[in-house]
């Protein structure tokens, strides 16, 4: 599953190619697509990953048992409690929970892994992945916390990953997989991963009893390293995922004498900048005026970050929040998303804050 967005996007310089490090290769053509573009959705994701039919794509779906290791990685963005998908829409902390939960009592897996890239990555299984369903998940952020972009390339002009991803990726390459155990693994990249806190949640017992291999190798692979055993020091240019897109529209205008483009990008920049104060404005907006109706000490609802514990609260809320203000595209909407958290863990019913949002949100501000 993959929206397919990059190889033929028309800011990539290099058409029908994605590099991931620099002066690496491609690594686009061949990569399997099964799912692409507006099939790319939280809920296509949880159908595929519990093994149910699906009559669109490929049709492929996991049709694991109780014999089979399953590895699953995803990267995308997130914020408390969910993990975005590219149409703007969220896959709910609950939902995937609930869905391991399932896997798990219909023996769907022997042993489970999952490595997330996101923001915030750390709240999907907080106090809510089961320590003893054979489940192991690691993740690029804590529950309060970006993650970070890294290996700017000045000829493409672009980010070409992420720091999490990068690192667990060149490990993989890097290592013998077959000796390496999965917590050496998470060691490694919570060492090189060095702005975000890589946490590792579930049976931390599964870090230590299993090699990588036994979830990353394809059937019938030896040990090969296609990596320098030089290994890479710590990437300085890692930048939070928020900040990506107005730090390359800056590389860009500082390389760019043509007025038409630099006016064109300072456009961009501008529309970035706007759309930033909105989304802080409004979700502060909603939050102030249940604050003062509520009797809430408003510094604790706008500054502080609470643990998501309350999912039954902050779903319908955050939902709402799509349908009727904006959608999780923007990276300053997802970063707000903490004081609907706060709300809900200072005791105020969903109803009340979604009363609040439609009247902040007579009409949906922006995609």
């Amino acid at each position: 599953m993959m929206y397919d967005d990059i190889a033929f996007n028309d800011q990539n310089p290099m058409k029908g190619q994605i590099i991931n490090q620099p002066g690496g290769k491609d690594v686009y053509n061949g990569t399997l697509k099964d799912y692409t573009k507006k099939l790319v959705t939280p809920a296509n994701f949880l159908k595929i990953l519990q093994g149910e039919s699906m009559d669109i794509g490929s049709g492929k779906t996991i049709k694991s048992g109780p014999n089979d290791n399953v590895f699953v990685y995803f990267a995308d963005h997130g914020a408390p409690g969910i993990i975005a998908f590219p149409d703007g829409s969220a896959l709910h902390a609950s939902d995937l929970n609930k869905a391991i939960k399932s896997m798990h009592e219909n023996n769907q897996y022997k042993n489970l892994v999952f490595y997330i890239e996101a923001c915030e990555s750390g709240s999907m299984f907080e106090n809510l992945l089961a320590e003893n369903i054979n489940v192991y998940a690691t993740t690029a952020a804590n529950s309060k916390e970006s993650s970070y972009a890294c290996y700017y390339d000045s000829k493409l002009r672009t980010y070409l990953g992420d720091l999490y991803s990068v690192n667990w990726m060149e490990d993989s390459d890097r290592e013998d997989i077959f000796s390496e155990t999965l917590k050496q693994q998470f060691d490694i990249v919570k060492n090189l991963t060095n702005r975000s806190h890589v946490t590792e949640f579930g049976d931390l017992t599964m870090g230590l009893n299993f090699k990588v291999a036994e979830f990353q190798a394809e059937k019938g692979q030896s040990y090969k390293p296609t990596l320098s055993m030089t290994r890479i020091p710590p990437k300085t240019d890692a930048i939070k995922s928020e900040d990506v897109r107005m730090s390359i529209l800056q590389k860009r205008l500082s390389q760019e004498n043509d007025q038409y483009i630099r006016d064109s990008i300072l456009n961009e920049m501008k529309q970035i900048q706007e759309m930033k104060t909105k989304a802080k404005s409004i979700i502060q907006g909603i939050a102030k005026s249940i604050a003062k109706r509520q009797n809430l000490a408003l510094n604790d609802v706008l500054e502080t970050k609470k643990k998501l514990t309350n999912h039954e609260c902050y779903k319908p809320v955050v939902d709402h929040l799509i349908q009727k203000c904006f959608s999780l595209k923007n990276d300053h909407v997802l970063r707000n998303l903490y004081v609907l958290v706060n709300l809900c863990e200072s005791g105020i019913e969903a109803q009340n804050i979604i009363h609040s949002i439609n009247k902040f949100c007579p009409y949906k501000h922006f995609d």
